[in-house]
């Protein structure tokens, strides 16, 4: 057993700092009793009381990032990700895949409706066209790599940013349903995986991964580490664990097999033709794009944008907040298909969801107020690409629902129909228990 440091200087000499020195001296002691074969606890210094905390580092810490659950770990399996971007606000999808000359359309928004000769070709699509500010998409609609479903809805009705929200991402209506639908999924995929089979980029866990599967937080790939950590304290946290027969031993392996990990894809250099703007987004797809190229496993991520509830100051082709919005989306998509390359980007599925639409009618501050069917954006490989699916009910004052685009299209339609024709998940009502889904057609095999 090594003598116990009598002060603060005298445990400094294991370390550069006093918290990676009290590491590395509880790590020396265990080497050293275990070499010497004699009692491992003596003089009350435990590795558990080292997990606890007291002051010291402890992997239960995990510095500037905190496991959101269990550690998943095992070998990668299905190499097919699903990444679901949650932009939150309420889109106003009649602005982004826009009614090519419906009279009703641009007599209902005579400051933000766009005109005809602005849209982008929907090319077999002659029913819609893009936004011009799709423009860095553009290429994934003409290619097939992209498609839409529009007049979307939820069965819930409300116009609560935060009741609309839940009840998307928990994939049903009735509160009685707690998990998140993405959770049900992950369950519903059996093996627990790797490290790294689901993230959620962010400062929080969101809603639809809410549940009992392992899943991981990510304030960017590379913040995920130990605060003030260095190989030298790594190696002597393993070194802790070493011959303890505890639960914690496993998670505590895990952890640090993760870090390391972690920081092998942070080192990974994006795709230099990968354009990627400043912002949250962008940065979480930098970090998707990373986990995707280095075969860790991923499987799901989710991601958010906000910014979408303009009541004042939409504007139109010339200017506006959804113009920059639909930009900023649009070249971060464009990045991070450039950055995985094609061969990639045939296993991944990028879904876009929003709480709901807007209504069709203008409001007096050249903006729209929260309405009903919104819309879906669909990239990625397996599509019935270039295409609007769905049932369109048109915007005639009969077609609309109180001054709302009808919600003629279930979510959940779209997003069962992606998980059986996608990843193999055909129990529908495992994921939606209320929810019996009718074909959509939006991608191939459907």
């Amino acid at each position: 057993m090594l003598p116990e440091p009598r002060s603060a200087d005298d445990l400094r000499r294991y370390g550069p700092s006093l918290a990676e020195a009290a590491v590395r001296y509880q790590a020396a002691c265990v080497s050293s009793e275990l070499a010497e074969q004699k009692d491992r606890w003596r003089f009350g210094f435990t590795r558990r009381r080292v997990v606890a905390g007291a002051g010291a580092v402890g992997v239960a810490a995990l510095g500037s990032q905190l496991l959101t659950a269990k550690v998943a770990f095992g070998a990668p399996g299905d190499d097919r990700t699903l990444i679901v971007i949650m932009l939150r606000g309420g889109m106003d999808f009649l602005s982004v895949i826009v009614p090519r000359g419906d009279g009703n359309y641009l007599s209902a928004r005579p400051n933000i409706g766009i005109q005809p000769a602005a849209l982008l070709d929907g090319g077999a699509e002659t029913r819609f066209g893009l936004n011009p500010a799709l423009a860095a998409v553009h290429p994934l609609w003409t290619s097939g790599q992209m498609a839409a479903v529009a007049a979307v809805a939820s069965p819930d009705a409300s116009r609560s940013h935060f009741q609309a929200q839940d009840c998307y991402e928990r994939g049903a209506a009735s509160t009685a349903v707690r998990t998140g639908w993405m959770d049900r999924v992950l369950s519903q995929w059996g093996s627990p995986g790797t490290t790294f089979r689901a993230i959620a980029e962010g400062s929080s866990l969101p809603r639809s991964l809410v549940g009992t599967q392992n899943k991981i937080v990510l304030r960017g790939i590379q913040d995920f580490r130990l605060e003030g950590s260095n190989d030298r304290t790594l190696e002597a946290l393993r070194g802790l664990y070493t011959g303890f027969d505890h639960p914690v031993v496993g998670q505590a392996s895990a952890t640090l097999s993760a870090l390391q990990s972690a920081r092998q894809v942070a080192a990974m250099a994006s795709n230099p033709a990968a354009k990627y703007p400043g912002g949250g987004l962008a940065g979480g797809l930098r970090d998707v794009a990373k986990l995707v190229k280095a075969k860790v496993g991923l499987r799901m991520a989710a991601l958010d944008l906000g910014g979408w509830d303009m009541h004042t100051g939409l504007g139109n082709v010339d200017g506006g907040d959804m113009r920059n919005n639909l930009t900023h989306l649009s070249e971060c998509l464009a990045a991070f298909v450039t950055d995985i390359g094609p061969e990639a980007l045939s296993r991944v599925t990028i879904v876009t969801m929003s709480e709901f639409g807007r209504r069709v009618q203008q409001n007096a501050n050249a903006g729209t107020d929260h309405g009903h069917g919104g819309g879906m954006l669909l990239l990625g490989g397996g599509l019935n690409g270039g295409r609007v699916h769905g049932r369109w009910p048109g915007l005639s004052s009969g077609a609309l629902d109180h001054g709302d685009v009808a919600g003629a299209n279930d979510y959940r339609d779209v997003l069962a129909e992606m998980l059986k024709t996608r990843f193999g998940v055909t129990n529908a009502q495992a994921i939606f228990p209320e929810h019996q889904p009718r074909r959509i057609g939006a991608f191939a095999g459907s």
